[in-house]
């Protein structure tokens, strides 16, 4: 059998369809479902009321407020020794985590004695039911925390319940306490800010008392310094020669003074030298000369008198013998001054090294008496500030007393609760419509198959099978029979020229309603007075005698092996109005006996025999048997369970069929809940489940 028309194709655009959100689409879907959303609604606002009044414990917020007092005066200057809190925001960030540190905290949890409080010390509520579970599966005794873990678990509790923040551009702090009780709200506050004001002195105090003894140690010490620094000096003093600088200088004067002298001798006595030695070389020159180099008044009388005389002579030599002791005379002082210069050098550079010993002794000793000043006077003024500190804050306002719980908000816990129940229902419904992959509209399943609908039958108000058929025979004017009959008509207007004798029906997978479907249509054509024959092709599950009351009946194994007829096994129902040929159980293979030439006569005789032949067969994904009866059959009818059988189910079965060239003539969507089609919206739309169907149907 060839096949007239393809299967249609997902068009190649699909994926860009699909990634388009149809806003329409959703909102129709949420308006459909708008009961589930309200019930959604309606379920999370009475648990978030549930909450908010019966199961929240009331929370009562008190706040005090403290003001950094950062431009305080100080009556004495120690702000290199006591610690003082500056302008900058750093410093403000500071102070805020200083009332949140633990070291404050445990002040406050011993000032108000919170470890006797069960709000705060778990120890002391009693213990829950899963506690008690818990302990008795495990064995497990209670065990009594120590003091220092309920001191421990009494400041957590607190951490969890303050709040400190400083407001913009101010040096305002805002403490928050949170508990259970308004009045213990603001004891804890204000306790709080008080704490935080004593901490500070204490710290200020602490840092007073540490410098003290440390300045007091340090002034002993300095003291001790300065002592002996002045003792080296007194020791080196007696020991050496110098008085002052001025000494020194005195003496270097002195070197001056003789350094002159001894210059001035120096040029003396070469000019003395250079004289006797021109004398003394004068010896044989003339008398002229001899009075020019000796210029001697008297050797120059005794020339002019005597002339070269004896005396003249005697003369000159004794004024030789003058210049030669002038020279000597004159060497002996040059000596003497270079010794005294010597002399005094030494001692100059002997004193000035002791000078500057002396002065490095004397500044030494400055310097300690100097630190040691300034350390006592730092000490004096350290003790006079210990009982004059001044805390860096101080409270602005004390907490008021709360009228009314902080915690719950009610009111925001109910629209909370109303918002989460609309997103968790919207949700669970658009999650529910992106779960669905079956068929709900007959033309999303033409659009997707290309083959036509033949039929759209509701499903049976019963619960087995045999009544479905009770229900069809005894309510002819139903909109399931109506359904059916519609299917009927499709078919035999299939072809207008001749109308089809055996008629084939499958399905992808089992349970999806073909076999009723086939006793149905048998019914219907019996209606029109046709002889009918319906036979049980599926062989394996053979669940034909679910309809009918018959056991140890023969059927189609029997006809195909010739141990009867047709005509003796057929078996007439009088529910039905049709001959049923049921199937017995073989160990032969159902696919090799569906396609043996037995079977192909036996349809023949059936062709010739009935009007209608209609074959119920397995379905096609599971076995082979179904492609293997449409070679034979004259229409074939595909079955497809309204919003269960899944897309890709429906694809691979008609692939199956056409893989061996078999035509489908058309579908039945089958087994709709009318229920479900009004829940989807579309109740009103669709033939024998709309909702004016009760106007022409009596179910």
């Amino acid at each position: 059998m060839s096949l007239d028309r393809p299967i249609r194709q997902a068009p190649q655009n699909a994926s860009a369809e699909d990634d388009v959100i149809d806003l329409g689409a959703i909102l129709r879907t949420m308006w459909r479902q708008r009961l589930w959303i309200l019930v959604s609604v309606a379920l999370f606002t009475a648990l978030g009321a549930f909450y908010a009044y019966k199961i929240a414990v009331p929370k009562y917020r008190a706040t005090s407020v403290v003001l950094l007092d950062t431009a305080q005066d100080q009556l004495i200057d120690l702000g290199a020794v006591l610690p003082s809190l500056g302008a900058e925001s750093e410093a403000i960030n500071t102070e805020v985590e200083v009332l949140k540190s633990r070291r404050l905290l445990e002040r406050v949890v011993n000032a108000a004695d919170l470890t006797q409080d069960p709000e705060f010390n778990g120890a002391l509520r009693p213990l829950s039911l899963k506690t008690k579970l818990k302990n008795l599966v495990t064995g497990t005794t209670p065990v009594t925390p120590s003091a220092e873990q309920q001191v421990t678990s009494a400041i957590n509790a607190l951490l969890s319940r303050i709040s400190v923040r400083n407001l913009p551009n101010t040096y305002v702090l805002q403490i928050t306490l949170e508990t259970e009780n308004p009045a213990k709200s603001a004891l804890l506050a204000d306790t709080m800010a008080e704490q935080y004001i004593l901490y500070q002195m204490d710290v200020k105090f602490e840092a007073t008392r540490d410098a003290s003894e440390w300045l007091t140690s340090r002034v002993a010490d300095l003291k001790i310094e300065l002592e002996q620094a002045e003792a080296r000096v007194a020791e080196f003093s007696s020991n050496s020669e110098v008085v002052s600088i001025e000494t020194v200088q005195a003496l270097e004067r002195q070197l001056k003074e003789l350094r002159d002298r001894l210059q001035a001798l120096r040029s003396s006595l070469t000019a003395d030298t250079e004289r006797l030695s021109a004398l003394e070389n004068a010896q044989d020159a003339s008398p002229e000369e001899k009075i020019v180099l000796a210029d001697d008044p008297r050797l120059e009388t005794i020339f002019r008198e005597n002339g070269p005389s004896p005396a003249f002579e005697a003369r000159f030599r004794q004024i030789v013998n003058l210049a030669d002791v002038q020279v000597q005379r004159t060497q002996a002082q040059v000596q003497a001054l270079m010794t005294s210069v010597s002399a005094r050098e030494t001692d100059i550079a002997r004193q000035s090294d002791e000078l500057i010993q002396l002065q490095q002794l004397t500044r030494e000793a400055e310097a300690s008496r100097l630190l040691y000043e300034y350390f006592l006077s730092r000490l004096k003024e350290t003790s006079a500030q210990e009982g004059i500190q001044r805390a860096d804050s101080r409270i602005l306002s004390n907490a008021v007393l709360p009228y009314g719980p902080s915690e719950p908000r009610k009111s925001l816990i109910l629209v909370m609760s109303a918002l989460l129940g609309t997103i968790i229902g919207v949700g669970g419904v658009l999650l529910r419509e992106m779960r669905q992959n079956g068929y709900r509209q007959p033309s999303e399943l033409e659009e997707d198959t290309g083959l036509p609908v033949m039929g759209q039958v509701p499903l049976l108000p019963t619960s087995n099978r045999r009544q479905a058929l009770e229900y069809l025979a005894m309510k002819p004017t139903s909109a399931a029979a109506e359904a059916v009959r519609n299917l009927r008509t499709s078919v035999l207007l299939t072809s207008p020229d001749k109308s089809p004798k055996v008629i084939m029906l499958s399905s992808a997978l089992p349970g999806e309603g073909k076999t009723t479907v086939s006793f149905a249509l048998a019914q219907n054509f019996v209606g029109l007075g046709k002889k009918v024959l319906l036979v049980e092709g599926d062989i394996r599950r053979r669940v034909f005698s679910q309809y009918l009351d018959v056991k140890d009946a023969k059927g189609m194994i029997a006809v195909l092996s010739g141990e009867t007829t047709l005509t003796e096994a057929a078996i007439h129902d009088p529910v039905l109005g049709a001959d049923i040929l049921i199937s017995e159980q073989t160990d032969a293979n159902a696919a090799d006996i569906l396609s043996s030439q037995q079977f192909k006569t036996f349809i023949d005789t059936a062709r010739a025999t009935y009007d209608i032949v209609l074959i119920d067969t397995p379905p096609v994904l599971v076995v082979p048997d179904a492609r293997v009866v449409a070679q034979l059959a004259d229409t074939l009818l595909f079955t497809v369970h309204w919003d269960k059988t899944s897309k890709t189910q429906v694809r691979d079965a008609l692939r199956m069929f056409e893989m061996v060239g078999v035509r489908i003539n058309g579908l039945v969507l089958n087994q709709i809940d009318p229920k479900g089609m009004r829940e989807y919206g579309y109740g009103d739309s669709y033939g024998a489940y709309g909702a004016y169907g009760s106007k022409y149907y009596t179910n």
